[in-house]
């Protein structure tokens, strides 16, 4: 928890000195910026998964202890350089989110969003509340897939004979249906939740009469709530979900505590384990959907926001139009009055 506090600072700083230089022109540079780095957050991101991959072959092709020894050290500092590359990603999720609200300001035609408006201090707390949601589902998500999965195996271990002494290979492909099918399906009420709270911010008081402008403010609130409460949720998670896994790898390592080394098998080890379960999906689901959460918000605002706007240009197209066809009239009248007095 702690390490959001420099982070944030880090965000704040970057945000108000690119706007302090070039206004929201810097702030998307300052996006661009962080994005230019994406081949090398690529590679970062890969370092982990493939030491992780590297040290479960080693495991189940029982190599020397030395080797599994080698692998975790480097699948510690994969979690480190992950967690570092996931940084970035969400450095620049808020970067363009904040770009984006200036676009959704200027396609709205509102001047702001006052907070000091209790219907856009409602919608600011609701889009705090969805991330938070959000990665409740997508850690049910994970679980729902996980407890799948064991059922299947189990399947396996007793209806074929002979997995256990190697005589007989396991249905690998059924074990890999169940993994893609569950998270396709388990996902789709995250992506609904997503979609769905803007369309009904947006288009529900639409029905019963509310102002657009009003409505626009009311959405900037929730895309307030989001970017705000996402960026948080996500440096927490994926650095906790990081410090998870590397402490269960250091007590499998073995670790000195209170003077007596501590190794595989004990009961702090199976602590680290279980907090590993939940580190799992802190670091792998919900802690980078978030950077997907933000930004999809954001996009959802921007295209709605031409319809909102779109309303009060027309009424002020039209207000024009009348107020040149009273001058018009009233030159008219002018000059037949001009023409009587001469006669």
């Amino acid at each position: 928890m702690i390490s959001t506090f420099p982070s944030v600072l880090l965000f704040a700083g970057a945000i108000w000195s690119s706007y302090a230089f070039a206004g929201f022109y810097g702030v998307s540079l300052a996006a661009s910026a962080m994005m230019a780095t994406t081949a090398m957050q690529l590679a970062i991101d890969a370092f982990g998964p493939i030491s992780d991959n590297a040290g479960g072959i080693a495991e189940m092709s029982e190599q020397d202890p030395i080797v599994r020894e080698r692998t975790d050290i480097l699948d510690s500092v994969g979690n480190t350089t992950a967690a570092t590359g996931k940084g970035f990603a969400i450095a620049s999720a808020a970067l363009t989110s904040l770009a984006l609200f200036a676009a959704y300001v200027t396609f709205t035609g509102i001047d702001g969003i006052n907070i000091f408006k209790a219907p856009v201090l409602a919608m600011l707390f609701v889009g705090g509340m969805v991330p938070v949601v959000f990665s409740a589902l997508a850690m049910n998500a994970v679980g729902k897939a996980a407890m799948e999965m064991v059922h299947e195996v189990r399947r396996q271990f007793k209806e074929i004979a002979g997995i256990m002494e190697g005589t007989e290979k396991p249905e690998y492909d059924k074990c890999v249906a169940i993994s893609t099918q569950a998270s396709l399906k388990e996902m789709m009420l995250p992506g609904l939740l997503t979609i769905g709270f803007p369309l009904v911010i947006a288009f529900v008081p639409m029905i019963f009469g509310m102002d657009n402008k009003a409505i626009a403010e009311m959405l900037g609130g929730y895309m307030a709530g989001v970017t705000v409460s996402g960026v948080l949720w996500a440096i927490f998670q994926n650095n906790a979900g990081g410090a998870w896994d590397n402490a269960k790898k250091s007590f499998e390592a073995g670790v000195e505590i209170n003077g007596e080394m501590t190794y595989k098998g004990s009961d702090a080890h199976k602590a680290a384990v279980t907090g590993d379960t939940v580190g799992d999906p802190f670091k792998d689901t919900s802690g980078p959907s978030m950077n997907i959460l933000i930004k999809l918000t954001c996009l959802i605002g921007l295209v709605i926001a031409p319809i909102l706007g779109g309303a009060s240009h027309h009424t002020s197209n039209l207000e024009m139009e009348e107020n040149t066809t009273t001058i018009e009239v009233l030159d008219t009248e002018v000059t037949e009055t001009k023409e009587d007095f001469v006669l």
